[in-house]
């Protein structure tokens, strides 16, 4: 039995081993049909190669060959353009150099000519030299014959006929002057009133408005005793905050503000329509809306000037001046509005300037500034006159030197050196004196016009006297026979002395004299 199963494994192994060595002996024989197969795929993908790469090889020469015979061509078209620029820049310079021969042909012909022209110009100076010569030896001997003559130097009868026509000369200068002087004085005054008659047509104007009282309507007179107060604390606390004094009176549903400083008459009356529509009125509540006030009043005097200027088209004005022009809103001259006043001015500045040639834009800049001396503030110089004042303040604010001049001139306390002077001086005249201008009463006015005339007939030789300009300015006129040139400057001064001791009136008067010799004859 077992033997039996020995057999049997040996048997399968024995069985085992043939087969793998027939299995190994077919796949040998496998491997050299594929290995044969290959070989001649190989071969054969060898020859197709071989024969792409000769069909690649000769398409490749035939594009080189046509590569080759482009750039061959290309060469030579570049190569007849440049032969062709060569030959051209060759026949230029032989063509400019035929002109540059002709040049130096025609320039050794004009030196020719020069040289020979010059040559005949030396010999006619030698000419004119003898001939020279020879009229001073004759002029000489001449003037020698008449000294004999006459008896006379020439230098002597020189001065004698430079005499001669320089009396002839002086007398008919003369007269031709006092000719002209006539004629322009007549053409003068009559285009100068023409001016001024234009400039006033062309301007309007508005009456005096200002005063120094403002009235509060209030809605009933209950309204009266809360703004008073308890033992008139109230109205102690708004006196003191605005420095205007409240009149509480029996006038119905009204309540009078009394002060001459407009700016803070309107900062009281603002703050007593806010405290009244507010309802709490006591005086911490009223120190409160002062203040507030205060601050809206300097930013509506800075908007007012800023307007001001913008209307009038006056540009690059220092944020000072500007101030100053809106602080006139709340100024009065003599019951005449200050920026009112200086607006009309400016107007009236501007036209005259345009009309005369001159520079309107300075003019009404000029006359807008005119009266900013009039608004100091706490660090001003009272005592200083308000044009020097204001003229001081144009030049620390950078103003071109004819604006300060007619600021500081245009009352005469300083020398006037630029033509804007005397036009800012009659505007601010005709803005001043023209009816309606400022409210005074007609009776006092009238009387004062008098007694400055009175003044004046009070002094030996006054003959007439006249007080023009609203009593700016006192014309006298006197007898020549009584007083001389001397006379009349010294009476000029003791009527002004006698006006500034013994009269009472507003800003300066100028007192002019006036002299006149006539010498009138009859031909018959």
């Amino acid at each position: 039995m077992d033997n039996t199963i020995v057999l049997i494994v040996g048997g399968i192994a024995i069985g085992a081993i043939i087969g793998f060595i027939v299995a190994k002996l077919l796949e040998r024989n496998n491997a050299s049909k594929l290995i044969k197969s290959a070989k001649k795929s190989a071969s054969a993908i060898l020859r197709e190669a071989k024969s792409q790469g000769e069909s690649i090889k000769k398409d490749k020469i035939l594009q080189a060959k046509e590569k080759f015979i482009e750039l061959k061509s290309e060469h030579e078209k570049v190569i007849l353009s440049r032969d062709k620029k060569m030959a051209d820049a060759e026949k230029r310079t032989r063509d400019k150099e035929s002109q540059i021969s002709n040049e130096l042909s025609r320039s050794k012909k004009a030196a020719a000519a020069a040289e020979s022209k010059l040559n005949d110009y030396n010999h006619k100076i030698d000419v004119l030299e003898k001939k020279q010569k020879e009229l001073d030896r004759l002029h000489k001997s001449q003037v020698e014959q008449l000294e004999v003559i006459s008896s006379l130097s020439a230098e002597e009868a020189k001065e004698q006929l430079v005499e001669s026509l320089k009396g002839e000369a002086k007398s008919d200068a003369m007269g031709y002057v006092q000719d002209k002087i006539e004629e322009a004085k007549l053409t003068a005054q009559q285009e100068a009133k023409k001016i001024i008659i234009n400039t006033i047509q062309r301007i309007g104007t508005e009456e005096a408005v200002d005063n120094c009282v403002s009235v509060f309507n209030i809605e009933s007179d209950d309204v009266k005793g809360r703004i008073i107060g308890r033992e008139g604390r109230n109205i102690r606390a708004i006196e003191a905050a605005t420095g205007v004094e409240i009149i509480v009176d029996d006038t119905p549903e009204a309540i009078i503000l009394s002060c001459f400083d407009s700016v803070r008459r309107e900062i009281a009356r603002l703050s007593l329509h806010k405290l009244v529509t507010d309802g709490r009125i006591h005086p911490a509540r009223i120190e409160e809306i002062v203040k507030k006030t205060q601050k809206q009043i300097e930013q509506e005097i800075i908007e007012v000037g800023k307007r001001t200027v913008i209307d009038l088209g006056i540009h690059g004005l220092n944020p000072e001046l500007i101030k100053m022009v809106g602080r006139m809103k709340y100024r009065s001259s003599y019951g005449q509005n200050l920026l009112q006043h200086s607006r009309e001015v400016a107007k009236l500045c501007g036209v005259m300037a345009a009309e005369l040639g001159l520079n309107p834009k300075l003019a009404k800049r000029a006359g807008l500034l005119h009266d900013i001396g009039k608004v100091p503030d706490a660090e001003a110089d009272m005592e200083t006159p308000h044009a020097i004042l204001g003229m001081q303040w144009a030049e620390k604010y950078g103003e071109k030197p004819d604006v300060c001049n007619a600021i500081g001139a245009h009352h005469d306390e300083i020398e006037m050196t630029s033509l804007l002077s005397p036009i800012i001086q009659v505007c601010d005249a005709i803005s001043g004196a023209r009816p309606g201008a400022r409210r005074q009463v007609l009776d006092s006015y009238i009387q004062r016009l008098k007694d400055l005339e009175d003044v004046a007939f009070g002094f030996d030789g006054v003959k007439k006297a006249y007080a023009i300009q609203a009593g700016r300015e006192l014309r006298v006129i006197v007898e020549s026979e009584k007083v001389n040139d001397e006379k009349a400057a010294d009476l000029s001064f003791n009527i002004s002395q006698k006006i500034q001791t013994d009269m009472t009136y507003p800003g300066q008067v100028k007192v002019t004299v006036i002299r006149e010799t006539r010498a009138v004859n009859i031909a018959k």
